[in-house]
């Protein structure tokens, strides 16, 4: 039955289980943002800045598993939008972004608004492409779901004129095809990976989120076990372990190189998987690992293997299929010798784990006192997504990831996510208590997310951990002076944030968002209870360090 490309594209999307649109309108959309006024099961969620849509889009996606369906208007706000994509695109976010331009016919006009949308598009998602043919609009569209999906999973970019949506559309509405992934290698292969970890005196694990994508949790940790093996986090962002477990030794970080060096040196066996080494910004231009390492990388990314580092035997493979497969292969390849000095290492990390106590008086901060009464009153079953950046390390320690889907970190090194990531895996979860952790400076970016909370009902928390500062600038120039010599001096003045003292709970209340601020200990048990129990968004300016003098 022919109706118009904008009716068509929301039947397309209706058709594959999208029936949330996260975006910001504008006028070269208003064709299909008025024809989804007539779907009632297909629901716009408006936000007042596209930066705010693309982080809403990417904690759904993150919650829900994707895809996650991203409305831009045109350049203006694709250019907006740009350092949240780059994030969802280093962070593998199934997205579908879409975003109108006046049309084909107008092309050589150079006209108001005009720009390469897929030239613009492309550094920061998987694929970009524009629709030009009236009778492919919905191919492209499933095309796009479909590459959004398939591991390794990212934003995949669509632009829409709307000349051409406006043509009249014959396509049939189908839904789209992604094809299963779950590949594992040869027998022989899975033989060969496990005599290669076999032996090993300082087995490690390296381990990223391809471990969740795949729901490879289980087994990862029981390879772990039966190797006796570190776990760090590379690129771990999502509950691809259980950060309580003895084995797991935290993450590597995503600054510098030596960091991972230290880390990895003395291992003679590695397993990395779900992940490439290493996502630092300043990394290791030579092989941080020993002359003599067994290094085994498994990853469904055929790119990301041995694209920085040699490794010993590749394999393009499910992370969840070919853990198992080594973990019975193992059973029989393992001597009695190794499995007691596994145990050993196991036995080892345990009870270091139980001999760690709380922090000394001098060092329970504000921070440390506010988590804690957080931790002991918040459900077991509550969701995390941290972007607490320097105030992660104490989050952590008091909500580290448990189970799938309770917890997500910030990845891909722009700043703003915090608030509407947690508003998206909100909108997921309803069921769930939902608290998001950001910095004073990160949540300016996205300040006005909070508007969308009110709007829609969605009852998110959140936690602005308040230094007055960007303090992770403070850390890193502290590192880059003690690298090159340069004795300790003040910190430049553009990282400060002390003047004006932000009033976020004020500004939070501009928004509908009702708050408190906490300055002193004796604050921290009502902030929590109303925190906690309040009907509705609730936000807490968190005061973790005075502001300096300029």
């Amino acid at each position: 039955m022919a109706r118009d490309g904008n009716t068509a594209i929301i039947e397309q999307f209706l058709s594959d289980g999208i029936t949330y649109m996260f975006g910001n309108p504008g006028t070269v959309e208003q064709g299909f943002l008025d024809a989804l006024e007539g779907f009632e099961d297909f629901h716009y969620i408006l936000t007042l800045q596209e930066t705010v849509a693309a982080g809403i889009a990417d904690g759904y996606a993150r919650a829900t598993g994707g895809p996650a369906l991203l409305q831009l208007h045109s350049g203006v706000g694709l250019g907006n939008a740009i350092g949240m994509l780059y994030q969802a695109k280093r962070g593998h976010s199934p997205l579908v972004v879409v975003a109108g331009e006046a049309g084909v016919g107008y092309d050589a006009m150079d006209a108001q608004m005009a720009a390469d949308l897929v030239a613009m598009a492309r550094p920061v998602t998987k694929h970009a492409m524009r629709v030009i043919d009236p009778g492919s609009v919905l191919r492209v569209l499933r095309r796009a779901v479909k590459m959004a999906m398939t591991p390794p999973r990212g934003p995949v970019f669509v632009a829409l004129p709307l000349d051409v949506l406006d043509q009249p559309n014959h396509e049939p509405v189908q839904p789209s095809v992604v094809p299963h992934s779950a590949a594992l290698p040869a027998p022989e292969l899975v033989r060969r990976a496990a005599g290669l970890l076999s032996g090993a005196r300082s087995p490690i694990i390296l381990a990223g989120d391809g471990v969740s994508v795949s729901g490879a949790q289980a087994e990862l940790t029981r390879v772990a076990e039966q190797l006796g093996a570190d776990v760090w986090g590379v690129e771990f962002s999502e509950a691809n372990m259980d950060g309580r477990h003895p084995l797991f030794r935290g993450q590597l970080g995503h600054m510098f190189g030596q960091v991972s060096a230290d880390a990895v040196k003395d291992a003679d066996a590695v397993l990395v998987v779900g992940t490439y080494l290493f996502p630092e910004v300043f990394p290791s231009l030579s092989s941080p690992f020993g002359k003599d390492a067994r290094i085994v990388h498994v990853d469904l990314d055929s790119y990301e293997i041995a694209k920085n580092h040699p490794v010993t035997l590749g394999l393009v493979a499910d992370p969840r299929l070919t853990l198992a497969a080594l973990s019975a292969e193992l059973e029989g390849t393992l001597s009695k010798a190794d499995q007691r000095a596994a145990a050993a290492r196991l036995a080892r990390r345990t009870a270091a784990q139980q001999q760690r106590v709380g922090p000394a008086p001098a060092e329970d901060s504000i921070l440390n006192a506010f988590m804690r009464e957080l931790a002991a009153r918040a459900p077991e079953d509550v969701i995390v997504f941290d972007e607490g950046l320097t105030a992660s390390g104490v989050i952590g320690s008091y909500f580290p990831p448990r189970g799938p889907g309770s917890w997500f970190l910030t990845r891909g090194g722009s700043l703003g996510v915090g608030i509407p990531g947690a508003i998206g895996a909100k909108l997921a979860r309803p069921d769930r208590t939902v608290i998001g952790f950001t910095g004073d400076g990160g949540s300016m970016y996205t300040f006005q997310a909070l508007a969308t909370a009110v709007r829609y009902d969605i009852a998110a928390k959140f936690v602005i951990c308040n230094n007055h500062s960007y303090r992770l600038l403070d850390n890193n120039i502290e590192e880059y002076w003690r690298g090159r010599g340069i004795p300790g001096h003040r910190f430049p003045r553009s990282f400060d944030l002390s003047y004006p003292d932000l009033q976020f709970t004020d500004l939070a209340r501009g928004c509908g968002v009702d708050g408190l601020r906490v300055e002193k200990a004796d604050q921290i048990e009502e902030a929590v209870e109303r925190l906690l129990g309040h009907d509705g968004p609730f936000l807490i300016d968190l005061v973790t360090e005075p502001g300096r003098p300029l």
